[in-house]
């Protein structure tokens, strides 16, 4: 496409007229010893343009015009001697046209490339649609999240938000325990209030708690909603009806209960659906029942070393508590410490209640949640990273996150899509990780707040996301509707994936105790043997390991820089030869 431009006479200006003459107005001659200081250019490229640069760019495509038309066909082609309306000239015309031999031969030249297209139509239905049964794929789009509600403390003085439940019908209600958990931290001014709220009213709670102390934990009765337990900061529990107002309808009696907070309280799978179990930073799991909270049913020490005999200076604080419905005698217990008891109130002695110690993280555990598809796989949550545990592999985890830049506090499975868990952390920030879309990064992160984010709780329907701040307040997050509902081919794709990770686990199992016997046997059991002195680990095997590996690296370094001194000429060039065709291969 090309455009013209014009321009009118008149507006180039005045006509120039040039003439030569024989006159010199100036003249240099040229200097020989000034060419010495340049170079000769060869080749030369130059341009001169003296108008202003000027261009269009039309891009302009023709517009295709259809007419609808009908078409009159009238039968022709025949000679001027033969009337086409009768019948017996045209069928006479007709015979002595098929005899002639051209007729023939164009017919069955015709008839090639007709069966070569008939043939090519019945092997390949163009009209065809194929794979009709199957559904259509969904367009994959982007995780989103939007924060409906934000439920604030209604107190002068905020106090953080430690613990959230969701009521079991229909999730409507959301309760929330307040407590400053700052040991020697200013208190004055705070109230010991907790909060029940309807998720649709965020300007006033429904019903306020008021008990005597804070309240670390509140937990729903998934068989009645109105009933519910609370775990106080000193180390009382307490049973709550809605029903019957603001104030606990019975609390423990200060001797009998925790002596620290307690920091994880559940409902057990009871018939009379009244039993409740408490875990505290004293070290104990103390079973209660609502009817009758004068004393605890039962009591379990979480005490690292394997003995009948359980002490309590030795036994490691409770941090939180795991209880799956489906599975009623089994339990586990998150400590302070790091370490992880999985325990099962079948057994008669301490030794077989706690069956399973096993170190999850290097700070306390703050969150133990089971997969609600797969139960012997859980989430732990501590320190700066979430890990994915199977009952089979207890040395270490199968799957575990990357480490985040800040801690984390909290975690979750989702209730309706198996593979995806959030994780809470103390920049504010809300983590979801899908396991089947990508597990280096979480597939959506969302800034919740400037300050701590605390607590996390999931809803049932999946839909919704209840966070704590440690400001007292408490967020309602809505994640988008692919985040919320899991697809036909997900449960068979996570069961292959943590088959195939249980399987790696304990093919690294398998060697690492090879090479733990490998070691016991070389260097005697005083070196490859772990043991238990006063309840303290004995760490003089490792320090004579550790010494021994020393005076070997130092003797190996000490040995390579006589060989390269200077004096020894031979090992040098050898050396110098074999890094030369190390580099060269």
């Amino acid at each position: 496409m090309e455009y013209s431009y014009k321009k009118e006479r008149r507006s180039f200006g005045q006509q120039h007229s040039f003439q030569d003459k024989d006159e010199v107005i100036f003249n240099e001659t040229s200097n020989r010893e000034m060419c010495k200081d340049y170079i000769l250019r060869n080749p030369v490229d130059r341009m001169t343009q003296f108008t202003n640069q000027m261009s269009v760019s039309v891009a302009n495509t023709e517009r295709a015009t259809f007419k609808n038309c009908g078409i009159t066909h009238n039968e022709g082609g025949w000679p001027k001697d033969i009337n086409m309306q009768d019948p017996e000239q045209t069928v006479r015309y007709k015979r002595k046209i098929e005899k002639d031999e051209n007729y023939i031969t164009q017919v069955m030249n015709l008839t090639k490339p007709m069966e070569h297209y008939i043939h090519q139509n019945n092997a390949v239905n163009i009209y065809e649609n194929y794979f009709e049964d199957l559904d259509p794929a969904p367009l994959p789009e982007p995780c989103r999240s939007r924060t409906v509600n934000v439920y604030r403390d209604p107190n002068a003085f905020k106090v953080p938000v430690t613990h959230l439940s969701w009521s079991p019908d229909g999730g409507i209600r959301l309760a929330a325990s307040h407590c400053d958990m700052k040991f020697q931290g200013n208190k004055s001014g705070q109230l010991t209030n907790s909060y029940i709220w309807e998720i649709e009213n965020p300007n006033e709670p429904l019903v306020t708690l008021e008990p005597k102390v804070p309240c670390v934990c509140l937990e729903y009765n998934q068989k009645d909603p109105t009933s519910l337990v609370s775990g106080m900061y000193n180390g009382q529990v307490a049973a709550w009806d809605t029903r019957h107002g603001r104030y606990p309808v019975m609390i423990s009696e200060r001797e009998v209960c925790h002596r620290d907070p307690v920091n994880s309280i559940l409902w057990n799978n009871s018939k009379s659906g009244t039993e409740f179990f408490s875990g505290s930073s004293d070290g104990q799991v103390l079973w209660w029942d609502t009817r009758k909270l004068n004393e605890p049913l039962d009591k379990l020490l979480m005490d690292p070393v394997r003995t009948d005999e359980q002490d309590l200076s030795r036994s490691y604080g409770v941090s939180v508590l795991e209880y799956e419905t489906t599975i009623p005698t089994r339990f586990m217990c998150g400590t302070e410490m790091g370490m992880l008891f999985c325990c099962n109130r079948k057994g008669k002695t301490p030794m077989e209640k706690i069956q399973i110690r096993m170190m999850c993280h290097l700070g306390p555990v703050y969150a133990i949640t089971r997969n609600p598809a797969f139960v012997k796989n859980f989430l732990t949550v501590g320190d700066w990273t979430a890990r994915i545990w199977s009952e089979d592999c207890r040395e270490s985890s199968i799957i575990w996150t990357k480490s985040s830049a800040a801690m984390l506090t909290d975690g979750a499975w989702s209730y309706t899509k198996v593979s995806q868990f959030f994780v809470t952390r103390m920049d504010g920030v809300l983590d979801a990780w899908d396991l089947l879309q990508q597990q280096n990064e979480p597939v959506l992160s969302v800034k919740v707040c400037d300050e701590p984010l605390l607590c996390l709780r999931t809803n049932e329907n999946g839909k919704y996301v209840s966070c704590g701040s440690q400001k007292g307040a408490t967020f309602l997050i809505e994640v988008s509707e692919n985040m919320q509902h899991s697809s036909k081919n997900d449960k068979p794709l996570l069961t292959a994936m943590f088959e195939r990770e249980n399987r790696r686990e304990k093919i690294l199992e398998a060697k690492s105790r090879e090479i733990k016997l490998k070691v016991k046997v070389a260097h005697g059991p005083e070196q490859g043997d772990l043991t238990m002195l006063n309840g303290k680990v004995n760490v003089q095997p490792f320090k004579n390991a550790c010494g021994q590996a020393e005076a070997e690296y130092f003797a190996a370094v000490e040995q390579e820089r006589l060989r390269r001194m200077p004096g020894n000429k031979q090992d040098v060039d050898e050396t110098d030869l074999s890094e030369a065709e190390s580099s060269k291969a």
